[in-house]
């Protein structure tokens, strides 16, 4: 049985492993297309959506690994593109 089709912001923040606010934060970027459903505005991410924006990051994260090949300075700073 597949999984429900809208994800709370709660949600994906769980998925992603990281804050309600920095998922709120990439929703009101563009960079998560989301939806506010109800009388109360409440956020909601389609389950497609977020796997298309982790695919997004994994070709970006490909694409960083080929131009930077191992042993160049870089920012190791966890979340350093949020």
């Amino acid at each position: 049985m597949p999984g429900p089709r809208f994800l709370q912001l709660a949600d994906v923040a769980e998925v992603l492993n990281i804050s309600a606010n920095q998922v709120y934060a990439l929703v009101r970027r563009g960079d998560i297309p989301a939806v506010k459903i109800g009388g109360r505005g409440q956020w909601r991410v389609e389950s497609a959506e977020l796997e298309k924006y982790i695919e997004r990051l994994y070709t970006e994260t490909k694409q960083f690994i080929d131009t930077h090949p191992f042993g160049e300075e870089v920012d190791t700073t966890e979340d350093a593109n949020l």
